[in-house]
């Protein structure tokens, strides 16, 4: 498919930042806002935005990213992250993994461990993890998602129920300002919620792109991590939110 120029570069800034804005693009590009407004409305036309109000998003803005996608976007801040978390988890425990692929960063850095009993609704992390006779690994019943292998519904909901762990390591799909947490599948968001809801311990695993990124279902509120774990935080009254909240924040990447 042929694209123009500032068309291209327009959606490569979308799939690295999961959206745009009218005004962030005129200003970048040094045109009207009615430009761009007629650039997006081309390019949501040829289905490779969808159009929200004041920008877009990606098509899988809305749907998601496509997985093998979001695994390569900040690997290495991923992989920071994974260490920095794989740190705090002692041999011997007890913990949740969730869907995502900062999630599956933080299983590639817990694999030097011992004797850890991971309990995941998470193929992928099953998968990486169970080939080591170290750890026990338990895998979530319910529906498996196609594009992620993220496994979801009621039946992982009471699944998880049934356990209660020393650690739980959940990703987000983004995050404001004020604190909130956002998915975009309300099955795979009940499972978060049961997870945080059975672990003595709760770290968020996220990346800084999360904060400019917006999903349609709320998981919950910072305020009940108690860790999380970042490449850099970018957002001051974010940091404000933690500190009042008590929630240790750390910057793997700084």
């Amino acid at each position: 498919m042929f694209l123009a120029p500032r068309h291209e570069e327009i959606l490569q800034i979308a799939k690295e930042k999961g959206r745009v804005t009218v005004d962030g693009l005129a200003a970048r590009f040094r045109v009207t806002p009615q430009t761009i407004r007629k650039d997006l409305n081309d390019l949501c036309d040829q289905r490779l935005l969808t159009r929200i109000h004041g920008g877009a998003l990606l098509p899988s803005g809305i749907e998601n990213m496509e997985y093998e996608a979001r695994r390569e976007l900040k690997a290495e801040e991923k992989s920071a992250i994974g260490r920095a978390a794989a740190e705090l988890i002692p041999d011997k425990a007890s913990l949740f993994i969730n869907i995502g692929t900062t999630t599956e960063a933080v299983s590639d850095a817990l694999l030097d461990h011992r004797e850890l009993m991971v309990i995941t609704n998470n193929i992928n992390v099953a998968n990486r993890m169970r080939v080591y006779p170290a750890f026990e690994v338990i895998i979530a019943s319910g529906v498996v998602r196609g594009s992620d292998g993220g496994i979801v519904g009621e039946a992982a909901v009471d699944f998880i129920r049934q356990f209660k762990v020393d650690y739980a390591v959940i990703g987000v799909s983004a995050i404001d300002e004020e604190g909130a947490l956002f998915d975009f599948d309300f099955r795979e968001v009940k499972v978060a919620q049961a997870i945080i809801a059975n672990a003595r311990h709760v770290i968020l695993v996220s990346d800084s792109s999360k904060f400019d990124r917006s999903a349609p279902v709320r998981i919950g509120h910072v305020s009940q991590m108690d860790t999380f774990i970042t490449d850099r935080c970018p957002s001051v009254a974010f940091r404000a939110v933690c500190g009042e909240a008590g929630v240790r924040l750390v910057e793997a990447c700084r």
